[in-house]
């Protein structure tokens, strides 16, 4: 009973440590683009895969700014409100000559640790939700320049770890399933080359 316990808890950590080395792969242009290779469409957007750095920003964990109309003392008053999106990196698309972006923002979730299904798709709801009215991304200090209103439709991209050596606690198999059913792009990463790679 404790050697399964410990099993368990080993992997708990190698789940843990693949998910930080892909978030951390993601925040770089060829990690990104490796994710993003397995989804035809979204890699199709990107205007240049030489001119990377000047077609897309990479933002991880991202926050966005919202207006919202609040009522202190019988007076209407707009304030700004900073969130979080619960999404794991937001991609700008960006047409490398114009330096402006192209208006596809894409969402990507990574598949943290016990996490299944309904956590991962009730994630992308938040950020539907979140961007549902209008939102201006607090982009990285080198990309301040570009126009950073959120109005488009964000495209969503979703991340599982698999294993050669599936075991009960793996629910892998479940939510690539689940995704598929409900249409929406799933990429898949071994756990063993993520950390391998790191």
């Amino acid at each position: 009973m404790a050697l399964d316990w410990e099993q368990q808890q080993q992997r708990e950590l190698q789940k843990r440590l693949a998910y930080e080395a892909l978030l951390a792969s993601c925040c770089h242009y060829d990690g990104i683009l490796t994710v993003l290779s397995q989804h035809r469409p979204y890699f199709e957007s990107l205007p240049s895969i030489r001119r990377l750095q000047e077609s897309m920003v990479i933002i991880p964990l991202p926050n966005v700014r919202s207006r919202e109309v609040v009522e202190v003392g019988g007076k209407k008053e707009i304030c700004d409100r900073i969130c979080s999106l619960p999404c794991d990196i937001a991609l700008m698309v960006c047409d490398p000559e114009w330096q402006i972006k192209t208006g596809i923002e894409i969402v990507l979730f990574i598949q943290r640790p016990r996490e299944d299904f309904s956590d991962l798709v009730y994630r992308w709801r938040q950020t539907q939700v979140a961007l549902g009215q209008g939102v201006e991304w607090l982009m990285p200090r080198e990309h301040r320049h570009l126009l950073a209103e959120g109005n488009a439709e964000p495209y969503p991209l979703f991340v599982v770890f698999t294993s050669s050596t599936p075991d009960a606690y793996d629910a892998s198999d479940r939510i690539i399933h689940g995704l598929t059913g409900a249409k929406l792009p799933v990429a898949t990463q071994m756990l063993a080359e993520v950390l391998f790679n790191e």
